[in-house]
């Protein structure tokens, strides 16, 4: 049992994708989602949640603010079947121009960690992934805060959507993201430091690789990014600033 469904997202009745999504912490993947996607430039302007299980899988109703939707409206992409890549139905890559290549965000956060916390972080994530000892197919997100105290985690089978739900999650309990630092069982793909940025985590740290487009837009945001955290070891891509010196550590 790969613990995943068809989830459609519907903004003011008007549908406007489906994932393939892991059926928990709905509300949560609502919120990140639209907030990651930037079809709400805030979570006050979701003024109402509906989870309803449909014929083929579950459907999730949104009511957004006028403006918001008004905007969606010019600039709805086709995102059906999307599988989470951020390049995915884009019909110009004037788009990827402009969020690839934009200038770098001013440092959001004078944080400095001790490398330790990340490995803290990382290896927490293992006992709290309830769905993936079930199943052996899910990824994770986590927040850590700044002495790597792994205080919230979300799992799907999609990495991202797990990214999703645990920036919902944060969002709902008023966390301030910028007091710690996301950890994620998975690739540093494009698409995930782009949401790691809007969040406004300062630091991304993934268990795997990152891509190089991955690298470069992390550069730009503003964001730390440290991958192969893992094994007592970890390379830091972008901005390191925010690291202390360690043992196992490396900057490329």
């Amino acid at each position: 049992n790969t613990a995943s469904r068809g989830v459609a997202l519907s903004y003011n009745g008007i549908s406007h994708a489906v994932m393939l999504a892991s059926p928990c912490d709905l509300e949560d993947f609502a919120i990140g989602f639209s907030l990651g996607e930037r079809i709400v430039p805030d979570a006050r302007d979701i003024y109402e949640i509906e989870v309803e299980e449909a014929a083929h899988g579950i459907a999730i109703e949104m009511r957004i603010a006028s403006g918001p939707m008004m905007r969606l409206k010019e600039t709805r992409r086709a995102r059906t079947g999307k599988t989470g890549c951020g390049l995915c139905g884009v019909e110009s890559l004037a788009w990827f121009e402009q969020e690839a290549l934009a200038p770098a965000r001013p440092e959001s956060t004078g944080m400095h960690l001790e490398p330790g916390a990340l490995h803290r972080a990382m290896q927490a994530m293992a006992a709290r992934q309830e769905l993936h000892h079930a199943t052996g197919a899910v990824h994770a997100a986590g927040w850590a805060d700044s002495d790597g105290e792994l205080l919230c985690v979300r799992e799907d089978i999609g990495r991202h959507n797990a990214l999703d739900k645990l920036v919902g999650a944060l969002v709902r309990s008023r966390v301030d993201v910028t007091a710690g630092f996301a950890v994620v069982t998975s690739r540093a793909s494009f698409e995930m430091v782009q949401k790691a940025a809007r969040a406004g985590f300062p630091l991304l740290a993934a268990i795997s690789a990152p891509t190089a487009l991955a690298v470069e837009l992390a550069d730009r945001a503003g964001l730390t990014l440290a991958g192969f955290v893992r094994g007592g070891r970890h390379v830091v891509y972008t901005h390191p600033q925010r690291l202390a010196p360690g043992e196992g550590g490396r900057q490329v």
